[in-house]
């Protein structure tokens, strides 16, 4: 994702402001473009996500699925596993969509896997993903940058807030 393969990462659980935390990364000095999200398939993003593919009748819920999916595709990536993706980083869509050789890990374990998340880890974390969460990771160019997401994160409620040691995540930038 970056030169070095630094990232940071925060989860929160289904009820979190997400874009207050993008919002807050923006001000921090993050772009879009660093910023990667990965939500549970039950997240309630991701209902709107899966119902805007369906005709509505209502016009205000159509645009409430339009502003959605206008928002998801402005940042780096946007994955729910058996929903759908948004994808607007190369480097994003080389860690996310390259061939994976994982063959312990299926679904959001792979996609945690190909941003740099050992298969423990990616395990470990997708499950927590599963109880309807969502992991916010930020790819950051240096390990000051990262510690600078780690608190933006905290401070934002994240649950757990952690960087990516660039040995790990160098596997995401490949």
């Amino acid at each position: 994702m970056s030169p070095n393969g630094m990232a940071a990462y925060g989860m929160y659980s289904r009820h979190a402001a997400l874009t207050e935390i993008v919002c807050s990364l923006n001000q921090a000095g993050f772009e879009n473009q660093d910023i990667c999200m990965v939500m549970s398939p039950a997240h309630p993003v991701a209902e709107v996500v899966r119902d805007a593919r369906i005709v509505h009748e209502q016009r205000e819920q159509a645009s409430v699925g339009a502003r959605l999916i206008g928002w998801c595709s402005e940042l780096g990536a946007v994955v729910i596993p058996s929903v759908g993706f948004f994808i607007r980083s190369q480097a994003f869509f080389r860690a996310l969509m390259r061939e994976q050789n994982f063959p312990g890990l299926c679904g959001g374990s792979k996609t945690l896997a190909g941003l740099g998340f050992s298969e423990g880890e990616a395990k470990r974390l997708n499950h927590q993903l599963s109880d309807i969460g969502v992991m916010v990771y930020i790819a950051c160019p240096e390990s000051s940058k990262a510690d600078r997401a780690i608190d933006v994160l905290r401070r934002a409620g994240a649950r757990e807030a952690a960087s990516l040691e660039p040995a790990l995540a160098a596997g995401a930038a490949a």
